[in-house]
């Protein structure tokens, strides 16, 4: 609390003590900046921090005009200097925060103990699959049987967006690796459970399709003959990451099914092409090409949905 000499009051507050320094300063600098006969002396100013909820800075400049207060708890009072003392406080202060900051343990560490948690959301495909001991992240598959079990006819499914909060505390769930159970009627919007699943897709560090066979899908989409285009992109398919390869194909299969559904859901192969040809694929750095991208990114996806079981089934088939 701040009395001037007009008697008026300010009422400054804060928890933090060098945020405190910094008022004292600027007010310091206000009162050098005055006529000299409206100055108030350093030896008048006393400043006083009382410990409570919060840290109160009083200034005492016309005590003996008013009766003192009765104190009801203990408090910390520091007189503060015009001196070498408040640098000396900012140092303090800093090296604490340096001494917190390198003792800190590392997130490894946090990790090993069991603090933190591997998160299922923006980690990498293959890291996510080591830790589950898998082919396809648990958190997929709990979503397609969702999907299939309560999705297939609702009008723009993966297409239609869910509440982003809800979707959000989906994640937040997930992360922390608590037991999901999609049929909890907090996820009964369908529409929750796929923004959850592309927003998986999406915050991949690196897509399904990896960025080193961008270009190559974009070159095999292009060739003219179907029957060639189709076998060269069943070819960079096979070569995929084990995990890429799964994931994808339990994916595509999927959406197939999404497809077929097509005159009730709405959700043609052109339309799920559209929805996750971005979210799938995508080059590394982006380009001045990227409208070109986008069109070749919903062509692959498409493709790759009319054409499942020729890219994805045996040689035989």
């Amino acid at each position: 609390q701040i009395t001037t000499v007009s008697g008026n009051e300010f009422l400054l507050q804060s928890d933090i003590d060098f945020l405190i320094l910094d008022w004292f300063h600027a007010i310091k600098n206000a009162i050098d900046r005055l006529p000299k006969e409206q100055r108030i002396t350093s030896r008048n100013l006393e400043f006083k921090l009382r410990r409570s909820s919060s840290i109160e800075l009083l200034n005492n400049l016309d005590t003996e005009s008013k009766e003192p207060k009765p104190e009801h708890r203990k408090s910390l009072i520091f007189r503060l200097n015009y001196s070498a003392s408040e640098t000396n406080d900012r140092n303090r202060v800093k090296s604490r925060l340096k001494k917190f900051i390198s003792r800190r343990p590392s997130l490894k560490t946090l990790q090993e103990k069991g603090l933190i948690k591997d998160q299922i959301f923006g980690s990498h495909l293959h890291l996510v699959c080591e830790h589950e001991k898998s082919t396809v992240p648990q958190f997929v598959r709990l979503c397609i049987k969702a999907v299939e079990r309560r999705g297939l006819d609702v009008d723009g499914i993966y297409r239609v967006s869910g509440n982003l909060a809800t979707i959000q505390k989906l994640r937040f769930v997930v992360n922390q690796e608590e037991k999901l159970n999609l049929d909890d009627s907090q996820w009964e919007d369908i529409h929750v459970v796929t923004g959850a699943l592309k927003m998986f897709f999406r915050e991949l560090p690196e897509p399904l399709f990896p960025y080193c066979f961008f270009e190559q899908f974009v070159e095999a989409i292009k060739i003219q003959d179907n029957t060639t285009r189709i076998k060269s992109i069943r070819s960079l398919v096979q070569k995929l990451p084990r995990p890429n390869y799964d994931t994808m194909k339990i994916l595509f299969e999927h959406l197939q099914k999404i497809a077929a559904k097509e005159s009730v859901n709405l959700m043609s192969t052109q339309s799920l092409g559209i929805v996750f040809g971005p979210t799938l694929l995508r080059p590394e750095k982006e380009t001045g090409n990227m409208a070109v991208h986008m069109l070749y990114q919903n062509q692959i996806v498409e493709l790759m949905l009319s054409e499942y079981s020729k890219i994805f089934g045996s040689e035989e088939d």
